[in-house]
């Protein structure tokens, strides 16, 4: 009896090894404490993280650059440097994160958000607190345009988060308590609004806080919608013309901030909040809402992303803009 004993013992452990080394393979390199790309597909993508930690990872998931600190914003640039928004101040950093251009937030208002580098040369910031406004800054750090938010509150974090310019030369900036996608002349005045506490997404009760806005090709504008965990695309009217959320992904969505349409028609979230390790930091949904990329990092927490490469090719950055 003890050797049968014995023998049943030791078949029991070898099979609790074989099973723990088929899980060590399968499972999320998350688990494993290292960044991996996950795709059926085989999508592999270059791109630059912005949230606790701000780096930028290539098509195999190791980090080619990366600066202390964390980060609100951030876009790798033409010229191939990077352009970084930290909350206080916005940096432009080479490769070897030699600073050749800076902003320091002014003493009145309280956040620095977005930092975008437009075709004019021009880097436009967000800044949040008592004077909310959008900036433009040229190259020797002249303000060469200043066009004042309409936030809704006066709490200077929740004012506004991620805008754009737009190509006919207007401003679209998301408000988050005010549950509202602004479009802005040049001279401040509100053009257009696009509600985000509408019947059919939930009402105020979802806090759909519009983070992300990005205005299409197509004339369509892009929204992640924070505590209300979905993305939705909005036609010119403010009507939903697409959207998901958590029953379409299996519960990734967990506070979405930045997002990104890539050239393909697919559009990549950054959910923020995420701290399931066994869901990704990052993922790719195509426009029938199936899910054909993640990535998996032990501690990233990915408020910002710029995907920059896909397998090899360099992607434009017209949706960016």
């Amino acid at each position: 009896m003890p050797n049968k004993f014995l023998h049943f013992q030791s078949r029991f452990l070898m099979g609790c090894f074989c099973l723990l080394s088929v899980l060590k393979l399968v499972l999320p390199a998350v688990a494993q404490g290292s960044p991996k790309q996950v795709s059926a597909e085989r999508i592999q993508h270059g791109f630059l993280v912005c949230g606790n930690m701000t780096a930028l990872f290539d098509e195999n998931s190791q980090v080619v650059w990366q600066v202390d600190g964390g980060s609100r914003d951030g876009y790798v640039l033409g010229n191939g440097n990077l352009l970084i928004s930290n909350g206080r101040v916005a940096r432009e950093y080479t490769r070897s994160n030699e600073v050749v251009w800076s902003y320091q937030l002014n003493a009145v208002n309280k956040e620095l958000g977005t930092a975008v580098r437009l075709d004019s040369g021009n880097t436009m910031l967000v800044e949040r607190g008592i004077k909310p406004r959008l900036l433009e800054i040229n190259a020797q750090g002249e303000i060469k345009a200043e066009i004042p938010l309409q936030p809704d509150t006066d709490n200077a974090h929740m004012q506004t988060r991620m805008a754009r310019k737009l190509a006919n030369g207007n401003y679209i900036a998301p408000h988050l308590l005010g549950f509202a996608i602004k479009e802005y002349a040049p001279d401040g005045t509100v053009l257009k609004t696009i509600r985000t506490d509408l019947a059919e997404l939930g009402g105020r009760e979802e806090e759909n806080w519009p983070f992300t806005a990005i205005r299409l090709a197509n004339g369509n504008t892009l929204a992640n919608l924070t505590h209300g965990n979905k993305t939705v695309e909005f036609d010119i009217s403010g009507k939903v013309v697409w959207r998901v959320d958590n029953t379409d992904v299996e519960g990734r969505f967990s506070d979405p901030c930045g997002g990104q349409r890539l050239p393909n028609g697919n559009t990549v979230i950054a959910s923020y909040a995420q701290r399931d390790a066994s869901k990704p930091r990052l993922f790719e949904i195509t426009p029938d809402k199936k899910v054909v990329w993640e990535f998996f990092h032990p501690s990233a927490h990915a408020h910002g992303i710029h995907v920059i490469s896909t397998n090899g090719k360099k992607l434009s950055d017209a949706g960016l803009k």
